[in-house]
């Protein structure tokens, strides 16, 4: 009798399950149980529900309906950033500006017409479920018979069934993770899924989209990780006591360590990204491009691809090389690479940084190549889309350029060698291969012909990869982390610990159209090494149009490389110590000319910190729990002779 009493007290005098009694019920409350908006005076029909999956997890979804719709084609994101927030930009009965914000090609999306369908992922907000990062395909790595794959196929079901205003045909765009759902929807597709537009796409986490690159982990990631996972609605934040992300990272030693101190072993994925540092199955199986490669193509895609993306550069053009050769009619895969940030592609961008374009990049995007390719696929009766092969924007020119192919510098079947760009004594850079019996004022190895430069290497002062303070990673006003690509690289090219190499100045333009590749022959004094290299556009000392231009260093390409992976991927090994080894790896794809008067530069060093953890340059089983006394200064020489060439291979057009 006492826990009933207490039961009642508990809940103002009702049993449990029942409504209480209103406290003072001769004054009643003036807010009704559940308000009803009058929604007359919209311009569109909002409609909040819940779908059902084939496990019986119900997916929250918003989809807004333009008032008057009659036969119109629907455009589907999944997203884990908040349905609702991102249908309801402002409290307005205008469906544009509900639409503002990350994700909606506003424009294309009122002035065509389209239903719009914004869904939570399960697990995160107002879906239910549990919510995994990326959940993996059904699968190895996913016990569950649900994935990404057939929560689009039941969501798209229940959605041609269910929205009369609708013609039955869907599409599904997004951007960064909400990109990552278009491919997912590529997975044995709905019927009525018409096209697919993946966005800065998120598609393998460890060769170089978020988490790693190249075997070097995106430190700066954690606090996106620990708000992601840490709760559904991203409630819980994180917090830092530093004004510079550099003292933060620099004084916790390893990421492990920091994440420790953030409790982030209570985290999931955490646990997960520190239990495989290296490229193992739990990696590659995930990898959306290979996964896309080995199905039948069924569904019209076009990939985006940002020109500087701070964020996902390695996503769309693996998707893009992985399924391009499937298209055998020749119009079923679009390619796009434009001058942008991570997703500017929707936003103004007219400029980037300190870049200038001389036109909104963004809206020549949306409005000549996004409105009619959805149109073809989406709108009853729309004629096919003039959208060439390959849509990219030529930087140095600042020209959109109609490509039928790409790269752009390789003829059929990429037969034709690109051209090499070597590492020279006496700090200069160009096309003439180091000559036999060169020596460097830096010294020799000892043997004839055999050429270096080198520097030290010192983990208790790492290179910063950009001027400090640094910032966390974010999007908030007054916060710059999305242009940091375009940062002048001069900050770097004035430290002792990175190399700068340089050409004479170009009378002629030089246009690059594809993958730089490096070939860096190099060796270090410790077991272990990181290597950066930078191919980099230098303005003239001075600039007429742009003063604040004159001398700029332009990162055209930057890439890092662990080197315990030189061999592999998947098993690591200690390097030895003071031999030269060859290292080879991609830098991003560009699409640039270097104009007359300018000069290009390839920097090169050891640390790129915090966006990088810092290697120890001493061999440990696993980085992320690396102790104080492994952290070593090293030698690093960079070898530049005939028979030791340092080089990047341009894909050079035109010559």
């Amino acid at each position: 009798m006492a826990g009933a009493m207490g039961l009642l007290v508990a809940t103002g005098g009702a049993l449990a399950g029942e409504s209480p009694a209103p406290l003072y019920p001769q004054y009643p409350s003036e807010t009704p149980d559940n308000l009803q908006p009058v929604t007359d005076s919209y311009d569109y029909t909002p409609h909040d529900v819940m779908i059902p999956m084939r496990d019986g997890v119900k997916l929250h979804t918003v989809i807004l309906v333009p008032r008057g719709a009659k036969h119109a084609g629907m455009l589907l994101t999944r997203t884990p950033y908040d349905a609702k927030d991102l249908t309801s930009h402002t409290h307005s009965g205008h469906l544009g500006s509900m639409l503002e914000g990350y994700d909606n090609a506003t424009d294309v999306i009122l002035e065509d017409g389209y239903i719009r369908v914004v869904q939570d992922v399960r697990g995160k907000y107002g879906s239910e479920g549990d919510y995994i990062m990326n959940r993996p395909l059904r699968g190895p790595q996913n016990p569950t018979p649900v994935d990404d794959a057939t929560d689009t196929y039941d969501t798209i079901d229940w959605l041609v069934k269910n929205v009369p205003e609708s013609n039955g045909k869907v599409g599904t765009l997004g951007i960064s993770y909400d990109g990552f759902e278009p491919l997912m929807a590529l997975v044995n597709p709905h019927p009525a899924l018409k096209v697919s537009v993946p966005m800065n796409p998120m598609v393998d986490g460890w060769m170089g989209d978020d988490w790693f690159h190249n075997g070097a982990f995106r430190q700066q990631n954690l606090p996106y990780i620990y708000e992601q996972v840490g709760s559904r609605d991203n409630s819980i934040k994180w917090w830092s006591n530093h004004h510079d992300d550099y003292d933060q990272y620099l004084n916790a030693g390893s990421a492990g360590e920091l994440g420790r101190r953030y409790g982030m072993p209570q985290i999931g994925f955490w646990n997960k990204v520190i239990a495989h540092p290296d490229y193992d199955a739990f990696w590659s199986d995930q990898a959306v491009d290979k996964i896309l490669g080995a199905l039948p193509l069924k569904v019209p895609v076009m990939l985006v691809h940002s020109l500087w993306d701070a964020e996902d550069s390695y996503g769309a053009m693996a998707v893009y090389a992985a399924i391009k050769p499937k298209d055998t009619r020749g119009d079923m895969v679009k390619l796009v690479l434009g001058p942008w940030y991570h997703g500017q592609e929707i936003e103004d961008a007219s400029a980037l940084g300190s870049l200038k374009f001389g036109s909104d990049t963004g809206r020549y995007f949306r409005e000549y190549v996004l409105r009619p390719f959805l149109a073809q696929y989406l709108k009853d009766g729309a004629p096919a889309a003039d959208v060439a092969p390959v849509t990219a924007f030529e930087s140095g020119s600042n020209e959109w350029r109609r490509l039928d192919r790409w790269p752009q510098s390789c003829e059929q079947g990429c037969a034709r060698a690109s051209r090499a760009l070597y590492l020279q004594a006496d700090a200069k850079l160009g096309f003439a291969a180091p000559a036999a019996g060169a020596t460097d004022k830096a010294g020799t190895a000892g043997a004839a012909g055999v050429a270096y430069t080198e520097y030290v290497s010192d983990p208790a002062h790492p290179v910063p990869f950009r001027a400090r303070p640094i910032q966390q990673v974010g999007y908030a006003v007054g916060q710059t982390w999305q242009q940091w690509l375009t940062d002048d690289q001069r900050e770097a090219s004035g430290r002792t610990d990175v190399l700068s190499f340089t050409s004479e100045v170009l009378e002629q333009p030089l246009k690059i159209s594809g993958q730089p590749v490096v070939h860096l022959q190099a060796s270090t004094s410790g077991t272990d090494s990181d290597w950066v290299v930078k191919l980099i556009d230098v303005y003239p000392d001075e600039v007429h149009a742009q003063p604040e231009m004159g001398g700029y260093q332009l990162g055209v390409g930057m890439e890092i490389f662990r080197g315990r992976y030189r061999e592999s991927f998947v098993t690591p090994k200690a390097l030895e110590a003071n031999k030269p080894v060859a290292y080879e790896f991609k830098l991003p794809p560009a699409n640039h000319v270097f104009l007359p008067g300018h000069r290009i530069m390839v920097q090169v060093q050891s640390s790129w910190f915090p966006l990088y953890d810092r290697n120890p340059q001493s061999f440990v089983p696993n980085i992320f729990w690396a102790k104080p006394g492994d952290f070593r200064k090293a030698t690093q020489r960079v070898y530049h002779s005939a028979k030791l060439p340092s080089f990047i291979a341009l894909p050079v057009v035109g010559s």
